[in-house]
């Protein structure tokens, strides 16, 4: 069975943005919200997790449930974006309309991981 290349594409950048988690940690632990216990864990939990999604979603007998992997992943770290809204602190910069347009974004990312499952 072949994949769709847009899958790949959609890999591609859950696999570079879980290796970001650990180039880049302080950016993401800014935005973990102060009411998750242990940020750095979580940081790193979270970018293993983009990685091996990536690398699972190239997989057609296991893409299926790398999508839902997807989907179960964007809804968890939701809570970051309301943080990054509401705390002047975690904004890193971002005018708030930017940061109010990255939560249906976060829809249309589970939209686009709902295609393959």
């Amino acid at each position: 069975m072949n994949l769709p290349w847009h899958l790949y594409v959609m890999a591609f950048i859950y696999f570079i943005a879980g290796l970001n988690h650990f180039r880049n940690p302080r950016l993401y632990l800014k935005i973990i919200p102060p009411y998750f216990p242990n940020p750095k864990l979580l940081n790193q939990i979270s970018g293993l997790g983009e990685i091996f999604l990536g690398i699972v979603l190239c997989i057609p007998l296991l893409s299926s449930y790398a999508a839902w992997g997807v989907i179960a992943l964007l809804i968890a770290i939701f809570p970051t974006h309301l943080y990054m809204y509401f705390d002047e602190k975690a904004r890193m910069g971002l005018p708030k309309w930017v940061l109010l347009l990255r939560m249906p974004l976060q829809l249309l990312l589970i939209f686009w991981a709902y295609q393959y499952t």
